[in-house]
């Protein structure tokens, strides 16, 4: 069988945050496998379809894992550092506030 599953999210509940993350193969010298990230943070249950409802992140051009599992471990201590308030450039603070104000 061939799999046609929707890709395969890492899902890691944080101070009442979802941080989801995906590993993505992309190709590296030589046909070798490296891999980036794409992921986000939104509010547990949300939905990070809706806009506003998350803060999506991914894997610098440079980035490059040699395995899934270190993209998606590097992955959630982004996401970690995002809810920390400790990430240079992205927040939580306009998803919090987005959802105090409906």
């Amino acid at each position: 069988m061939a799999s046609d599953l929707p890709a395969q999210w890492h899902v890691f509940e944080y101070e009442g945050f979802d941080i989801r993350v995906h590993a993505q193969p992309k190709p590296g010298p030589q046909n070798a496998e490296r891999y980036g990230f794409i992921g986000h943070v939104c509010l547990h249950g949300a939905n990070a379809d809706v806009p506003g409802e998350a803060v999506h992140f991914h894997a610098d051009g440079d980035d490059a894992y040699k395995t899934a599992e270190d993209a998606v471990d590097d992955a959630r201590h982004i996401g970690k550092s995002i809810v920390d308030g400790t990430h240079p450039d992205l927040s939580v603070l306009s998803i919090v506030s987005h959802h105090h104000h409906s």
